[in-house]
């Protein structure tokens, strides 16, 4: 019979019902998670892959035999048509105009995020980009320093942790009249889970910016349409959407944007001539023109099983999965109080589920209103099998601004003597005694459950005086 608890659940979110198939694909195919007794709520780290992807791809590769693509031969032509293929699928998965985009292979999001820092025409130009960024967006600012770029951010705001609107249109309006102009943003905060405008691309091109928009976040639980919002950037990490392979992202990128890039070196099947003598070389079309060296070829094919994957189950009963769960989560999670009616939790990013993924992202506190050390939250959800993740998610800026750390607290420490040549994260903590440095972060995914949102529940009770 159903508890209770579920029974107020389905009334307070109904639509839940609608993703019952999920309850069913669970207990087939990552049937793992339960019999390990396992509560896995760490879905923006990483996406957990179906049993059935492994068995497509072993068969895949049981049964054939694939070369090196950079080749004429059987085993080569063999692998380039899997490679080839899976491009295209990505580009069908996001709806890209074959015309307009084109995939290029990378290792992750970040050496996505990594080729366009490096190749992009900074000089005289400017990089416009968010607090709430992951630190591979933020990393591209040295490249923009290095070229004589501008860099500009633009603040978020508490409680909920949007981007200031006004700040944001003034500074798009001021875009560099001597050089190329790149406004890079995250489509989901990987901090607070903040879903921010995608209607902020056609802004900035009206502009006359390029648009790098982190889908990174974004995509495993939310559809991305690039027939009707067009950013230059996408960069993506496979992994985080359906869990496996590792190792693999993808640059998507508009052909138009692409043409601005300037590579700052040359690699093995990146170009098409390369001579010692006479010290020359021509860069490949396309995307083999930023994929350095060998493609990994033998997981690549992974790729486009786990997008059908996912198209099989529907970015709207995912979407809705999420979305129903993350309510319960918030709504519980925010009233518990202690016996004092001190609160339990502090929330950073918005309360209700409109325009938010399914990142719960809070601190603990004890009766007194002192904060629980995030790693001790870690450190004892580790002892219940319940895996979430603390710290600041490689998000300085949102971190700085939800923990309250300022720019002349910051100024003091990075300033330090005995921080000249390096600082440890320990030695960040210290310039900050009695506030946090970190937050605890529950993030709700493709295939959670009413059970495993329940026991973080009780965890959290738990802490309770």
């Amino acid at each position: 019979m159903p508890s209770n608890e579920f029974q107020t659940f389905l009334e307070q979110y109904p639509t839940f019902k609608q993703t019952e198939s999920i309850d069913s694909l669970r207990k087939k195919d990552y049937a793992r998670l339960d019999s390990a007794e396992h509560i896995y709520l760490d879905y923006t780290g990483g996406g957990i892959y179906a049993e059935s992807q492994i068995k497509k791809h072993q068969k895949l590769l049981s049964e054939n035999i694939f070369g090196n693509p950079h080749s004429t031969n059987p085993t080569s032509i063999a692998a380039t048509h899997l490679v080839e293929g899976a491009r295209e699928y990505i580009l069908k998965f996001f709806n890209a105009d074959p015309d307009e985009y084109l995939a290029i292979f990378t290792p992750n999001a970040s050496g996505a995020l990594k080729l366009v820092g490096e190749s992009y025409p900074f000089a005289n130009g400017r990089y416009l980009l968010t607090f709430d960024n992951h630190n591979s967006v933020n990393g591209i600012r040295e490249f923009a320093h290095a070229r004589g770029g501008d860099v500009t951010y633009i603040p978020v705001m508490l409680p909920d942790m949007r981007v200031d609107a006004s700040q944001l249109n003034l500074e798009l309006s001021k875009p560099s009249q001597n050089g190329h102009n790149l406004f890079a943003y995250p489509a989901q905060s990987n901090f607070s889970s903040v879903k921010h405008p995608l209607e902020w691309i056609e802004l900035a091109h009206s502009h006359g910016w390029d648009v790098l928009l982190d889908a990174a976040a974004f995509v495993p639980t939310s559809k991305l349409d690039l027939s009707k919002v067009k950013p230059d950037f996408v960069p993506i990490s496979f992994y985080k959407i359906f869990g496996y392979p590792t190792g693999l992202g993808a640059l998507i990128a508009r052909k138009s944007a692409l043409a601005k890039l300037h590579r700052p070196w040359f690699a093995g099947g990146t170009i098409t001539v390369a001579s010692v003598q006479g010290d020359k070389y021509y860069l490949a079309d396309g995307a083999p023109a930023f994929e350095d060296g060998t493609l990994d070829y033998l997981n690549i094919p992974a790729i486009e099983i786990g997008l059908k994957h996912i198209e099989s189950i529907g970015y709207d009963v995912i979407s809705e999965r999420v979305k129903t769960l993350t309510g319960w989560l918030l709504d519980n999670l925010t009233a518990m109080k202690h016996s004092t009616g001190e609160p339990l939790v502090r929330l950073f990013g918005p309360k209700t589920t409109e325009d938010r993924g399914g990142a719960v992202t809070v601190n603990f506190y004890d009766k007194n209103g002192k904060a629980f050390d995030h790693r001790f939250i870690e450190s004892e959800a580790n002892k219940v099998n319940i895996s979430l993740r603390t710290g600041c998610f490689c998000n300085p800026g949102a971190g700085e601004i939800a923990l309250g750390i300022s720019r002349v607290e910051l100024d003091v420490c990075f300033t330090s003597p005995d921080h000249h040549d390096k600082m440890t994260i320990d030695d960040f903590r210290l310039c900050f005694d009695g506030k946090s440095t970190g937050a605890v972060r529950i993030s709700v995914g493709m295939v959670t459950n009413f059970n495993d949102v329940q026991a973080v529940l009780s965890f959290a009770r738990g802490l309770l005086s």
